[in-house]
């Protein structure tokens, strides 16, 4: 690349930044959730529910109506993890976590392939989605992670990090790069929140118990 093809690109990037600023400040706001949760912190809930609310435009624009419509699931669920948090003593610091059973593991791994191929199905049938069966897989392995996430099960963070490498290449297919990379970080910090969650799980374990409980 030469000085004066550098130089254009540069002179465009605010026009750039400026026509996408609902995506750029729904990247943002995604990173400052992803990062309280991996603190497991009671605030990701209202960060993320200004973040749904910003991606469920940006999704009716670029044709993803199954991450679109996802978006009404997550505000919902955002606002029940609030108050699930909350009960669990998430205003009063970090949140303690929990694991599944292999039978549960076992049921949700089934349930959201399931949902994933009838909601594909539907998507590719009915509407003119882009991705209709991608835009599925990571519609229906969100709203588990998600559910996941609000019952504080560490394997959450095995839903987010699939869901994760399947979105990179379907926002970056569909123009969306800004997003693409949000998600490229949100692998990463998927990965460090698993052995953060991990490592919370085996301080409990190893805390004395309270005599008085």
């Amino acid at each position: 690349m030469d000085i004066d093809t550098l130089t254009a690109w540069f002179g465009t990037l605010p026009a750039t930044l400026l026509a996408n600023w609902m995506e750029v400040t729904a990247v943002c706001l995604g990173v400052a959730n992803i990062i309280l949760l991996v603190r497991r912190s009671i605030w990701n809930f209202p960060v993320g529910m200004v973040m749904v609310l910003l991606y469920f435009e940006i999704f009716r624009e670029a044709r993803l109506y199954s991450d679109m419509l996802l978006q009404i699931f997550f505000l919902a669920v955002q606002a029940w993890g609030w108050i699930v948090w909350h009960r669990a003593g998430g205003m009063d610091g970090p949140i303690e976590v929990q694991r599944l059973s292999n039978a549960e593991r076992a049921a949700w791994v089934g349930g959201t392939i399931v949902a994933t191929l009838v909601w594909g199905w539907g998507m590719h049938r009915f509407t003119d989605a882009a991705a209709p069966w991608w835009d599925a897989a990571v519609a229906m392995g969100s709203i588990a992670s998600q559910i996941l996430l609000t019952r504080r099960a560490i394997e959450n963070w095995v839903g987010w990090i699939i869901v994760d490498a399947f979105a990179i290449s379907l926002y970056a297919n569909r123009g969306l790069g800004l997003t693409a990379g949000l998600y490229v970080l949100f692998l990463i910090l998927s990965i460090i929140g698993l052995v953060q969650w991990l490592r919370a799980e085996e301080e409990a374990r190893s805390r004395p118990a309270d005599p008085l409980a």
